[in-house]
């Protein structure tokens, strides 16, 4: 596939549409995830201040205790990354977790009421950034009420880490999805435009004569194609027919004149004037071979023929065949070399008064012999005719091939 082919623009763009929806896909989850993380730590440090809450009591002597420990064993874990803390307002008694070790959480001076959620972001031991809930509570003493707060905390770097563990499990698990996608694509370009490749073939046999028309039915989208193709053929076809009719009625047109012309020769030569019954003679065949000349163009020109192919060796086998019983070329040692089984996608009689213009001349100016040979050439064939003539003149070999020219 090259820069201009479809398929690959399809496939490109596919690739590119695939890829940007995957990664804004893994940009979003990722952040669905990291919020839905958020969520239920959120929820989970809310649990263990409730459950601290329901610890709490205010002894004989006035002292805060605990009456039982949180189960989870990170608590006693020194440095685990979860945390909780207890303290008295404004007593200031302090009670914590043995994961903080010997560090003691600054809560913010904030207004309490009793009862509400604070959300906090302080800095925890070693200088670990920590995600904070805290709740003040009033409890009952025997000296009088107490207000306490009772704060959980948990490293927020637990929660980068379960953030970059899910994103690179997510990167893997689409990048995998991507290439499913992706051959999935390819799979779709190739059934999607495989229609086209069927209409150039059918093209081709068009091309090469083997049918007049585009055969098949074909999808919906390229069938309105394939309707005007078929249509611009038959109007080509028309078209033909009618240039080749006007060709015949111009030759029949130009039959009158020149017998007239060949007959007024033979009057002047019954008078005496060879000299002008020779000239007019000459004219009027000059005039009779360019005519002649003229429409085999014009008939090969419109390309009449719709065979498949015509057999090369038997139109030359014909042609020379009727060449050696003319004077010329019954002298004339003729060698034809051309494969039976080539064949050319031309109208036998355009072929034959083609070539026969071609071993005319050679007859004409070979001295002992005429080569014929043909040989395919790409995607064409090749026909060679040499004799052993003269040659054309140096001179003249730049004007061969000109229109009403005749070097020599």
């Amino acid at each position: 596939m090259t820069g201009s082919s479809l398929r690959l623009r399809l496939v490109l763009a596919q690739a590119a549409t695939i890829a940007v929806a995957l990664v804004l896909a893994w940009l979003g989850l990722t952040i669905l995830f990291e919020r839905h993380l958020e969520r239920r730590i959120d929820d989970e440090l809310a649990t263990y201040v409730r459950q601290l809450a329901s610890q709490l009591a205010i002894g004989p002597d006035g002292t805060l205790t605990l009456d039982a420990d949180l189960v989870d064993p990170r608590f006693d874990l020194p440095l685990s990354g979860l945390y909780w803390q207890v303290e008295s307002v404004p007593e200031e008694t302090l009670l914590r977790s043995r994961s903080l070790w010997d560090h003691v959480l600054a809560l913010p001076p904030d207004p309490l009421r009793p009862g509400s959620i604070h959300r906090h972001e302080l800095a925890g031991p070693g200088g670990a950034r920590l995600m904070v809930h805290e709740r003040p509570l009033i409890l009952a003493g025997a000296e009088g009420d107490r207000t306490v707060r009772v704060a959980t905390a948990i490293d927020r770097a637990s929660l980068a880490g379960a953030r970059v563990a899910f994103a690179t499990q997510l990167a893997w698990a689409l990048a995998l999805l991507a290439l499913v996608l992706i051959a999935a694509a390819l799979a779709q370009v190739w059934f999607g435009l495989r229609p086209f490749e069927q209409l150039r073939r059918a093209v081709g046999l068009v091309r090469t004569r083997q049918t007049t028309r585009l055969e098949g039915r074909h999808p919906d989208e390229v069938q309105p194609l394939v309707d005007e193709v078929n249509g611009l053929l038959e109007a080509q076809s028309v078209t033909i027919a009618r240039a080749r009719a006007q060709a015949a009625d111009l030759a029949h047109g130009l039959k009158t004149p020149l017998t007239i012309l060949h007959a007024e020769a033979m009057a002047l030569r019954g008078k005496g004037d060879a000299e002008a019954a020779a000239t007019i003679e000459g004219l009027a065949r000059d005039m009779q071979r360019q005519i002649d000349r003229d429409l085999a163009r014009a008939r090969l020109a419109v390309g009449k023929s719709r065979h498949a192919a015509t057999p090369l060796a038997r139109v030359l086998r014909q042609l020379v065949q009727t060449l050696e019983r003319t004077p010329r070329g019954s002298r004339l040692a003729w060698t034809l070399a051309v494969d039976e089984t080539m064949a050319v996608a031309v109208d036998a009689d355009d072929l034959a008064e083609l070539l026969g213009n071609l071993l005319e001349n050679a007859a004409k100016w070979a001295l002992d012999t005429v080569e014929i040979a043909a040989a395919p050439a790409a995607d064409a064939i090749r026909i060679t005719v040499a004799d052993d003539g003269p040659g054309v003149p140096e001179a003249a070999r730049d004007r061969l091939g000109t229109r009403g020219v005749r070097p020599g």
